[in-house]
């Protein structure tokens, strides 16, 4: 396996920005356990020596936060052993803009009206607006609380990955919200999050040379498919403002025991 660029990358031609959440340091002196829990991009690509080595990886749950129509565009392979968990992040929104990438991007005819639509830092404000649906959406709500009773009190054995369709929003927040609360500190979650700019903007150049050639803005492109601390920062002020902190979050948005914490902690955290 290439060396990846980052202690936590496992680089995979087919499934970039593929990365183990293991490893963060937490505020009081412990360390997230590796080959646990994985983010990624979506799989469909997945292929040849990259399966088997994704194979290695002992992967047995797999948590599926695209849309309905993504999952039927493109199917996560059938993984041997690897149960599969489909949970509709975005089901409540008929605009938030991760969900319909893959078809703007598909549609040449879209490229013009997206300089028109999403150049000037709109892309950026709906963007975060979209980050701040993720914190409240009910079905957004119900996907999260599925995913961390699952997380925390596991149906199968073995590792597990969540992924969207480019791994960096709904799974994004899925990854900041679980580091948070393990305990990794606000700066280091940041740092996992602005990750994908460097994992995932390399492997998408002949996406970002196609849409250019057509005429669109690089800069749109990259406010699309890259990450922003303020993204991410509007997601944690939106969970602050209607839940308090991570444990209002988990209890009153999520509408989970007030257990589920601590059983995290125990499990995922080198005791």
């Amino acid at each position: 396996m290439t060396q990846p660029k980052h202690a936590h990358a496992i680089e995979l031609a087919t499934v970039p920005n593929l990365r183990d959440l293991g490893g963060w340091v937490t505020a009081d002196g412990r360390k997230v356990q590796t080959g646990r829990v994985y983010r990624s991009t979506e799989l469909h690509r997945l292929a040849g020596d990259d399966r088997t080595k994704f194979e290695e990886l002992g992967i047995t749950l797999i948590f599926d936060l695209r849309t309905a129509a993504e999952r039927q565009a493109a199917p996560d392979p059938n993984l041997p052993g690897v149960t599969d968990v489909p949970l509709d992040v975005l089901a409540d929104s008929a605009t938030a803009i991760p969900a319909h990438l893959n078809a703007v991007l598909a549609d040449p005819a879209m490229v013009a009206k997206a300089n028109e639509a999403l150049g000037g830092g709109k892309a950026e404000s709906l963007i975060e607006g979209t980050y701040r649906q993720i914190v409240t959406l009910p079905s957004a709500r119900a996907a999260y609380r599925k995913f961390y009773e699952e997380l925390a009190e596991p149906s199968t054995s073995g590792a597990a990955l969540f992924h969207c369709t480019t791994g960096k929003d709904r799974t994004g927040w899925a990854t900041a919200t679980f580091l948070t609360v393990l305990g990794v500190s606000r700066d280091e979650v940041f740092e996992d999050y602005l990750l994908t700019n460097d994992e995932l903007i390399p492997a998408l150049h002949p996406i970002f040379a196609a849409f250019e050639k057509a005429g669109g803005d690089p800069d749109v492109l990259s406010a699309l498919l890259g990450v922003r601390r303020e993204y991410l920062e509007g997601a944690f002020d939106e969970m602050a403002k209607e839940f308090g902190d991570i444990d209002g979050y988990f209890t009153k948005g999520l509408g989970l025991d007030a257990s589920v914490p601590e059983k995290l902690r125990e499990r995922y955290l080198e005791q």
